[in-house]
């Protein structure tokens, strides 16, 4: 008896090892619980909803279509453990991840250890593709394009000279913070203040700093996510203080006026490197099925999580059909995946060699007085390489 199940207990490990012949799974990595799930859940959900519209491809390829959701807190040790796990399911194929840069550098190194291909639809600091690793890319821009942007446009248009930068001390935000400091210094500019804070709730100390800063600062700019700064606007705004906000891409979420108050939060501007539906005309009637399918209304990441899956799924069909129709390695599907040029909702994806997308948008928004985030203001469309690409 003890013979048999030692061979039962082999027979198994050897399956988990090789995995299942005909199933394919594609996973994503993204805040699920938490502040930050509001994002988190458009790049699940837009993933989702690409991967289902493959399934009838894929099983006339011979393979069942698999989604495998991870929630990665936006804590890069959750992040971490959850790669650990993903590369140890040899029937998962590739990753559309992550929300939050601090959580995709060290995740995407786990991934690199068994050439598990990453499309991320979100994550903006240089380093996510400036490390060169084979297997990740990223259909959206980078913070040393979008941080230039947005003070380019708070100099020249916003005709401001004198910025208080906050921001919340991680990889993103305080990157996304120094590249706009760096470039409104070029310009002529002025950050009266660098702060970075972690805190969530009582703002009070900042919003005193603001008020006694000098020279008085004409803009605010708060490199960080929305659950964060949706607060501080609040307690800004009731404490009097009516200087002009902006921040960024991690700001691009319905919740902030929700936590910051429809009245605060109006006139808000912030840079993106996922535009709303209204910017892509294609995206349109993807956005009416995610509605139908989800219940919620299609956002920048989600429409950007959409095309990751279909990069992905576009470099597993090549990969397949490379391997006579059966199932391709890790490796040979990461290859594929960064050969891809395709037409996404959000334009051509082609990458570069260090898995950037050989031109990416960058659009600067302000939030309307409407209270509904549709409605908020397209004021300008930039279209740009990748710095550094060949």
């Amino acid at each position: 008896m003890r013979k048999i199940g030692l061979l039962v207990a082999g027979v198994a490990a050897l399956g988990m090892a090789l995995g299942q012949a005909n199933v394919i799974k594609i996973a994503t990595q993204s805040p699920l619980s938490g502040p930050q799930a509001a994002l988190g859940e458009q790049i699940k959900l837009g993933a989702e909803l690409a991967i289902e519209e493959a399934k009838a491809k894929f099983k006339a390829l011979g393979f069942d279509l698999v989604l495998v959701p991870y929630d990665d807190q936006a804590n890069p040790d959750v992040g971490v453990a959850n790669a650990n796990r993903i590369i140890n399911d040899p029937d998962i194929l590739g990753v559309v991840g992550h929300l939050n840069s601090g959580v995709a550098i060290p995740s995407s190194e786990v991934y690199a250890r068994v050439n598990l291909v990453m499309v991320s639809p979100a994550n903006t600091n240089p380093r996510v593709t400036d490390r060169r690793l084979p297997n990740v890319n990223r259909i959206c821009g980078r913070d040393d394009v979008q941080g230039p942007v947005g003070a380019e446009y708070a100099f020249n248009n916003l005709k401001v000279k004198n910025v208080f930068v906050i921001h919340d001390k991680t990889a993103y935000g305080q990157g996304l913070a120094e590249e706009f400091k760096k470039r409104l210094e070029a310009l002529g500019g002025k950050a009266v203040a660098f702060v970075g804070t972690e805190e969530t709730s009582n703002f009070v100390p900042i919003i005193n700093q603001i008020r006694g800063a000098r020279p008085v600062p004409e803009l605010i700019y708060f490199g960080g996510i929305y659950s964060q700064i949706g607060p501080f606007v609040k307690q800004l705004r009731e404490r009097g203080v009516k200087t002009r906000l902006m921040g960024g891409d991690g700001l691009d979420a319905s919740e902030f006026v929700r936590l910051a108050g429809k009245e605060n939060a109006a006139g808000t501007f912030y840079t993106t490197v996922a535009g709303p539906v209204s910017a892509f005309p294609k995206a349109r009637a993807v956005a009416q099925r995610f509605k139908q399918k989800f219940g919620k209304d299609m956002e920048g990441f989600g429409i950007y999580a959409y095309d990751a899956a279909n990069v992905i799924l576009a470099g597993l069909e090549a990969a397949i059909k490379a391997a006579g129709g059966k199932k391709p390695t890790r490796e040979q599907v990461a290859q594929a995946v960064r050969q891809v040029k395709m037409e996404g909702l959000t334009g051509t994806i082609e990458f570069d060699d260090k898995g950037d997308n050989k031109k990416a948008k960058y659009f600067v928004m302000q939030v309307a007085s409407t209270g509904n985030w549709a409605d908020n203001k397209l004021i300008r469309v930039i279209e740009m390489a990748a710095p550094g690409a060949k």
